[in-house]
C-alpha cells in the first residue's frame, strides 16, 4: 500500500486546520512545533529505516500531537486525543489497526505511561527530543508562557525552573539513537538551567544590590534612579580608559616599528658609504641617535610595571587593597582571594571603594603612557627634522 497519499493529504488538513483555528494562547504547541516535531520524527524514521507502514504511524502521530490543544488545553488532553483523531483519521480514510496504533504513540507521550512498542518508543523521543536542543532554554520559555496563558495561573521563576528541572532530571531517552543524539546537550541544558536556579537563589539571599548599597549612610536620600547612573559612570569611566590604554599601546607600536625600520635601513644603507662619503658620518650618527631614543621611550610607554601578585589580610581587614587589578592578587590561593572578594561584595564601602581605586590607577597608569609617548613623539618629530637638515647641510659643506 502507498501511504504518501494519506499522509500528504493528513498533512495538508492538519495545517490547514492549525491555520484556520489556532489559539493565540498556544505559544509552544503551534504549527511551529509540529513542523519541529515531524522532522525529529523523520529523522527517527530514516536512523531506523522503519517501512512504508510504521513510518506512517509515526509521522501521523507527529502531525496531529498538537492538534487538541487548540480546543482542549492542557486538560484531559490524553482522553480526549483518542476520540478526535480517530474520527480524523476515519475521514482519509486509515485502516482501524492504524488508527489504534497511532493512539497508542500519542497515549505514550502522556507520562508517566511509558512506550512498548518500538514506534511508540520513537515517537516519544521525537516529542522530548527538545531537551537536547541548543534552543531549549527559549522553548522552556515558551512552555511557561503557555500553560500562564490556558491555566490563568502565574508561575514564580524559582518555581518553574524547579518544575523543568524534575521534568529534565527524570527524563530518559528510550531509543539507542536518542541516547546518543540528545543525551550530551540534555545534560548540557540541565546543568545551565541548575547553574541559573542556583544563581538567581543566591541574588535573592543576598537581596537586591542596589537597595544594599541605598542602604549606605552617604547614600540613604540618593534614588535608585541616581544609583544607577553611579553605577553607569564607573562602566563608562572603567571602558574608557581600556580604549585610550589600547590607543597607547597603538601610538607605541608605530613609532617602534618606523624606527626599527629606519635603523635597519640606515645600518644597510649609509653606513657602508662612511669610506665614500665621510660627510655622511654626523648626520647618520645622528639619525640613529633619534631612533634609539624614540624607541626607548616608546618602550618605556608599553613596558608593564613590577607588580608583587599578593595582599594582606591586614590590607583587607583596612579596606586598602585593589581586588579587580589582577596584579595585586595573581600569586595568591584562590581561598585567600576569593575570601577577600566576598568580603569585598558584602560591603558596599570597600566595593565601591575598590572601584573608585581601580578607575583612580587605570587614570595613573594612562597618564605615565601618554607623557612618555608624548617624549617619544616630540624626540622623533624634532629630531628627523634635525637629520633631514643635517644631511642637506652636509652636501654643502
Amino acid at each position: 500500500m502507498d501511504y504518501q497519499e494519506p499522509l500528504k493529504k493528513i498533512a495538508d488538513l492538519a495545517t490547514r486546520l492549525y491555520l484556520t483555528k489556532t489559539d493565540h494562547r498556544l505559544f509552544f504547541h503551534n504549527l511551529a512545533h509540529t513542523i519541529r516535531l515531524v522532522e525529529s520524527t523523520r529523522q527517527f524514521s530514516a536512523h531506523y529505516q522503519l517501512d512504508g507502514r510504521n513510518d506512517f504511524i509515526v509521522c501521523v502521530a507527529a502531525w496531529l500531537y498538537d492538534l487538541e490543544m487548540m480546543h482542549t488545553g492542557t486538560k484531559n488532553r490524553e482522553i480526549v486525543r483518542t476520540a478526535t483523531i480517530e474520527e480524523f483519521l476515519k475521514n482519509i480514510p486509515v485502516e482501524p489497526d492504524i488508527i489504534q496504533e497511532i493512539k497508542l504513540c500519542l497515549l505514550a507521550t502522556h507520562l508517566p505511561q511509558p512506550p512498548f512498542s518500538q514506534n511508540e518508543k520513537i515517537f516519544c523521543d521525537a516529542v522530548f527530543s527538545y531537551y537536547g536542543s541548543e534552543n531549549f532554554l527559549e522553548y522552556d520559555k515558551l512552555r511557561r508562557k503557555e500553560i500562564e496563558a490556558l491555566s490563568g495561573k502565574k508561575f514564580l521563576g524559582n518555581d518553574w525552573r524547579a518544575l523543568s528541572l524534575s521534568f529534565l532530571s527524570g527524563h530518559q531517552f528510550n531509543t539507542e539513537y536518542g541516547q546518543q543524539q540528545f543525551n550530551k546537550s540534555k545534560s548540557e541544558n540541565l546543568l545551565a538551567l541548575t547553574r541559573r536556579q542556583q544563581e538567581k537563589s543566591l541574588q535573592k539571599q543576598r537581596g537586591n544590590p542596589n537597595e544594599s548599597f541605598a542602604q549606605h549612610p552617604a547614600w540613604k536620600h540618593k534614588s535608585r534612579h541616581h544609583l544607577s547612573g553611579v553605577e553607569t559612570v564607573f562602566r563608562n569611566s572603567s571602558s574608557n580608559h581600556l580604549n585610550l590604554s589600547v590607543m597607547a599601546d597603538n601610538k607605541a607600536f608605530i613609532m617602534i616599528s618606523v624606527n626599527s625600520i629606519l635603523i635597519s635601513v640606515g645600518v644597510g644603507l649609509i653606513i657602508g658609504k662612511f669610506v665614500l662619503i665621510p660627510k655622511l658620518f654626523i648626520p647618520t650618527v645622528l639619525l640613529m641617535s633619534v631612533n634609539v631614543a624614540t624607541i626607548i621611550y616608546s618602550v618605556l610607554a608599553t613596558r608593564p610595571g613590577v607588580m608583587k601578585g599578593v595582599f594582606t589580610q591586614e590590607e583587607v581587614d583596612n579596606k586598602t587593597v585593589d581586588l579587580l587589578f589582577f596584579g595585586n592578587f595573581f600569586k595568591m590561593p584562590l581561598a585567600d582571594f576569593e575570601l577577600g572578594m566576598r568580603k569585598m561584595m558584602d560591603d558596599d564601602e570597600f566595593l565601591y571603594g575598590n572601584l573608585i581605586r581601580d578607575i583612580y590607577s587605570q587614570g595613573k597608569n594612562l597618564g605615565r603612557k601618554f607623557r612618555l609617548l608624548r617624549i617619544s613623539y616630540t624626540l622623533f618629530m624634532y629630531g628627523m627634522a634635525g637629520t633631514v637638515a643635517a644631511f642637506v647641510l652636509s652636501f654643502f659643506l
